[in-house]
Parts: structure tokens; C-alpha cells; sequence
């Protein structure tokens, strides 16, 4: 089902005819390092033909144990973001998870993105949304794609029609997620223009002190999740993913993410002329 495109960035149509990237790390670590994988992020958007934003974290609040890094903070990481959207031009994204963060974020972010753990938090989406930029919702673990709905119908009571929602994995047991790849039809029904996160729904979330994963399925369940209809991907990118300082075990190394991006574009122009024949 098509719905109406929703423009996350100036140029930057999600559920129009192009397949828009988030991509970046999970976290700010580095200044330079921040910089260095945006324009390799840019070189790849350019050569495999897709808009990208560049996202990363100034703070990760929602980190499973205390000991973990969380990130440099709103003010020096927003400096930093803004560094990356004025060097390379790339429009930015970050995670907002209180109120009175997001009109800060809102100065420097052409995407403010409330994390799913947040994602039924009224006052933190209604903020969000009341700054003018686009909101991305994370649809929670524990949500069922019918019921993010209420969420975006929160977002979208303010007047801002720019809302999105991100499927990244319903919990599955214990340690685990699966994607319901009926998510994307569900949420199309309702009007809403869905994008897949690739590396978060490979998490084994919650085993041991760090979060764990399955880096090896990215391929498949990203060419799956552009099969159903995903509007956008979004993934995780670091130069040396183990040593990332969060979520080391699913982000990928940026010729991984590149040749990936191929694959799926594959799949997506196949499905395209498969209805052009029809």
C-alpha cells in the first residue's frame, strides 16, 4: 500500500521513489572519528544512489549497566553533529529522551528520534514534535505494529506531519528479536511510512553486561524487510565495529554497509519491475 511521502530532510522523501539511509554510529566517541564516517557515509550514498542521514547518539541513556559509556553529552555532541552536518551537508539525526532536550537538538538535527524503549512517552513526542523537525518513532519491544498508531497520532496532534516509525524487532523470549515482517503492511494501512533498522533488530538485548547480536543476519533481513515494503533502512556504521564503545556486535564496517546497500537496491528496482509489468 503507498502512503504519502513524508519528507525527513530537506530533499529527503521517505515512501517516494527513492530508499533513504540513516546511517552513522551508534554513539559520538570521537570528534574527528564522527566526521571521518559521515563523508565515507556521503562517498557511499553518492556511488550506490541513495540520500543519506547521518546518525549518532550524544548520549545513550538507556545503556544496560551503569559502567557503560553513554556518550559526550547534549552540548558537546550536538556541537559535533553540527560540525558533521556543516563540513559534509548531510542532514543529522539524534535521540532526544527528555522533554526539555528537544528544541536544543531541534537547532542542529534535521531528525529527532525518540528511542523505543521512550516510544509511548507523551510528553518526550509531543515536545519532539512541537519543534517543526521530523520525528522518528522507534516502535518498542513490546509494541505491536497496530499499536504505534497512538503514538503517531500523538506526534501528528501537534500539526507536524513529518512522522515516521522505525520496526526494529519485537522481543521473542528471553535475549532475543524477531522481525514481524508483516509490520510494514500493518503500519502502510494505517498511513504510515515505516523504516527498518537493520543492526538494532540483530541485538541479543540484555546478555551479560553488554548488549549482544547476530551481525551475520544483516544481509538477509535487510533484503527481507525491503521485500515487504520498507519505505527507508537505517543502520549502524563504525570503521572498527569491535572496538566500537556500543553495540559492537551489530554495528558494520562501512564496505559491509556499502555492499549491502546494493544488495537491497537490487531487490528493490526486481520488485519494481516486477509491478511496472503487471
Amino acid at each position: 500500500m503507498n502512503v504519502d511521502p513524508v519528507e525527513l530532510a530537506p530533499g529527503v522523501l521517505l515512501g517516494g521513489s527513492a530508499l533513504p539511509v540513516i546511517a552513522g554510529p551508534c554513539v559520538l566517541e570521537e570528534p574527528g572519528e564522527a566526521l571521518e564516517i559521515a563523508q565515507i557515509l556521503k562517498r557511499i550514498g553518492s556511488r550506490v544512489g541513495v540520500p543519506v542521514i547521518f546518525k549518532a547518539s550524544y548520549d545513550k541513556a538507556n545503556r544496560s549497566s551503569l559502567a557503560s559509556y553513554r556518550g559526550p553529552g547534549l552540548d558537546a555532541g550536538l556541537d559535533v553533529l553540527l560540525q558533521v552536518a556543516t563540513e559534509t551537508g548531510l542532514p543529522v539525526l539524534t535521540d532526544v529522551h527528555e522533554p526539555n532536550h528537544c528544541a536544543r537538538a531541534a537547532e542542529v538535527c534535521e531528525v529527532l528520534q525518540v528511542p523505543a524503549f521512550l516510544c509511548r512517552q507523551t510528553d518526550l513526542i509531543l515536545a519532539a514534535a512541537q519543534t517543526g523537525r521530523a520525528v522518528n518513532l522507534k516502535k518498542g519491544q513490546f509494541m505491536a505494529p497496530d499499536d504505534m498508531r497512538r503514538a503517531v497520532d500523538k506526534a501528528r496532534s501537534t500539526g507536524n506531519s513529518r512522522v515516521s516509525v522505525t520496526e526494529r524487532g519485537v522481543s521473542f523470549g528471553y535475549h532475543n528479536l524477531v522481525v514481524d515482517m508483516r509490520s510494514f503492511e500493518i503500519l502502510h494501512a494505517e498511513g504510515i511510512p515505516v523504516i527498518y533498522d537493520v543492526t538494532h533488530s540483530l541485538q541479543l538485548p540484555g546478555a551479560g553486561e553488554e548488549t549482544g547480536g547476530q551481525r551475520q543476519f544483516a544481509e538477509p533481513l535487510a533484503r527481507a524487510a525491503v521485500a515487504a515494503g520498507a519505505d527507508g533502512l537505517y543502520l549502524e556504521v563504525h570503521p572498527q565495529p569491535d572496538r566500537a564503545r556500543s553495540d559492537s556486535t551489530t554495528q558494520l564496517q562501512p564496505e559491509r554497509a556499502e555492499a549491502l546497500l546494493a544488495s537491497v537496491l537490487s531487490v528493490r528496482r526486481a520488485l519494481g519491475e516486477e509491478n511496472s509489468s503487471k
